[in-house]
């Protein structure tokens, strides 16, 4: 099926950049061509057959029907909703007050945003398409119980408690309201198949605008590490799986900053290098979700306390998910 994207890297490396297939140069080229073409092909057809589908997705629908769940099903929903919808660390803070302003448990609210920059529908493909259906099928569920159990923690911990006080007020205040008064929302009107396409078609292109530029620098990366890392580098140093080399992996990744479509060319770069796959699902993980960029925006709606606990509670959940990877992987 991606022969065709092989061809074309064969073609351009070879034919016409001129590249010897024996240097470093020309490995990390041949990589990043193919794996270029093949993710922005993904990207311009598979993301707008999903748009199609999705097309009625209606964000304050989906907030409505969260607060109306109960607390248990609403974790799952949450997660759930958080892995189709794509919202990256700059949706977080209106996201998180629309949330919050619908009266939505701190937890299932958290449920959704930890899921999201986790789990989307361009991650699932390139995964798909890179690794196989089954990693593709574990990360997917890692994910969500990332999401599910975090969300879960808080509400246990009752987090609610260190919000920034506006935002507690207008949970407080969605809570506390008379439930015989509901909420009228309008109904959506059923799009047409033309307004179907404008929209996927929009969507695609604005999806296709936002990560274009990290599908380059996570492929480069990827490139770079394919090419011009010695054969046998990483797993000689870290591919006998250290306990000691996931929460490595996990505090290595929190400077660093990506998305789940940039990281993950990253992602099996690491993997076909040696590095064994629950260290570099730990460390893919935290970058994705445990970055610095992520917590500063975050700190605009919640205090310290509750800043500092999930980002501990995250880096917990990662270190345990990239053990039990290690554990586990030789059974797969």
């Amino acid at each position: 099926m991606f022969e065709i994207f092989t061809q074309l890297a064969d073609w351009l490396t070879y034919s016409i950049l001129k590249l010897s297939p024996e240097s470093k140069l020309g490995d990390a080229a041949h990589f990043f061509i193919e794996d270029v073409s093949k993710i922005f092909a993904l990207l311009l057809v598979m993301i707008y057959f999903i748009a199609l589908l999705r097309a009625s997705l209606n964000v304050e629908k989906v907030r409505d029907f969260l607060a109306t769940r109960h607390r248990g099903i609403g974790y799952v929903l949450g997660s759930g909703f958080g892995a189709i919808t794509p919202f990256c660390s700059c949706s977080s803070i209106p996201v998180f007050l629309g949330f919050t302003s619908a009266g939505i448990p701190v937890g299932i609210t958290m449920a959704f945003l930890l899921t999201s920059p986790l789990i989307n529908e361009v991650a699932v493909l390139l995964l798909l398409s890179l690794l196989g259906w089954q990693f593709t099928v574990l990360y997917v569920a890692v994910g969500m119980a990332v999401g599910i159990l975090g969300g879960v923690f808080l509400d246990a911990i009752k987090a609610e408690r260190w919000l920034q006080s506006f935002a507690a007020k207008a949970l407080h205040q969605a809570q506390n309201q008379n439930p015989s008064v509901a909420i009228i929302q309008p109904e959506l009107k059923r799009l047409s198949l033309p307004q179907r396409h404008q929209f996927a078609k929009d969507e695609t292109l604005e999806i296709f605008a936002r990560v274009w530029k990290w599908v380059f620098v996570g492929v480069g990366l990827g490139a770079a590490l394919h090419g011009f890392i010695p054969d046998g580098l990483i797993e000689a140093r870290l591919g006998d799986g250290q306990w000691w080399s996931v929460p490595a992996a996990v505090l290595l990744g929190i400077p660093l900053y990506s998305n789940a479509t940039g990281v993950i060319p990253v992602m099996e770069s690491l993997i076909v290098n040696g590095l064994p796959v629950g260290t570099t699902l730990a460390f893919c993980m935290s970058t994705v979700a445990a970055s610095f960029p992520e917590f500063v925006l975050l700190k605009q709606v919640m205090q310290w306390r509750l800043l500092a606990t999930v980002f501990i509670m995250l880096l917990v959940a990662f270190t345990l998910i990239g053990w039990i990877f290690n554990a586990f992987t030789p059974f797969l």
